[in-house]
């Protein structure tokens, strides 16, 4: 309620910034409520703005939620950009920052982490999220290619970086949606990350044959 106000309180606004605040209305709905329950009228009501005034940026419900999920992946790709550079080239350290980084934007904006990666995707918004994720892939395999010393992204890379990917990706999904207790393990997760990152990066033996 307090977030709804804080946006209401925002008196007039500009045709430069109406975007921003009924993308942030968006955003703070699909925290509340889920993209499914999520309808531009009330965008509108929490942004303080007339149902009309969506048109002039969006063309539908969808086209909001695609503009809060490539958001999303922007501040994700950010989060992860600022936690791995404070780490030197070869260090592990790198693996556990990018591993923390992903978590933290799971645990910080769930709704939007599940908008995001959502299998009941508008095909025009998983069109735009596909264009957007190779950019952020790839920088996952980069960092593991710095941690082994490899100067390219060969076969052996990339699948370390798949391993270490589903690993944290669906650690992400157990933790937003409470199923960790199912385990009934301890969870400490900086124990986990540096576990896999060790045996995904330290133990793994290097691909004898390119995957297929």
């Amino acid at each position: 309620m307090e977030q709804e106000q804080k946006i209401q309180k925002k008196a007039g606004y500009h045709h430069g910034d109406l975007r921003a605040q009924l993308v942030e209305a968006t955003r703070q709905l699909v925290e509340e409520k889920g993209p499914d329950l999520f309808s531009v009228s009330e965008a509108c009501r929490v942004a303080g703005v007339s149902t009309a005034a969506p048109y002039r940026h969006f063309k539908d419900k969808d086209e909001m939620l695609t503009a809060v999920a490539l958001e999303g992946l922007l501040r994700k790709f950010q989060i992860m950009s600022e936690k791995v550079a404070g780490h030197p080239r070869q260090s592990m350290d790198r693996i556990l920052a990018l591993g923390h980084a992903y978590l933290t934007f799971a645990q910080a904006e769930p709704g939007v982490f599940r908008l995001i990666f959502g299998a009941a995707q508008d095909e025009c918004r998983h069109e735009k999220l596909i264009d957007e994720a190779p950019r952020h892939y790839s920088f996952v395999q980069g960092v593991v290619a710095d941690v082994l010393g490899r100067e390219e992204i060969d076969e052996d890379v990339k699948r370390r970086a798949m391993i270490l990917w589903t690993f944290v990706h669906g650690l992400s999904f157990i933790l937003i949606n409470d199923k960790a207790a199912v385990a009934d393990v301890e969870m400490d997760l900086d124990a986990f990350l540096r576990e896999i990152a060790q045996r995904v990066i330290g133990d793994l033996p290097a691909l004898a044959h390119p995957l297929a």
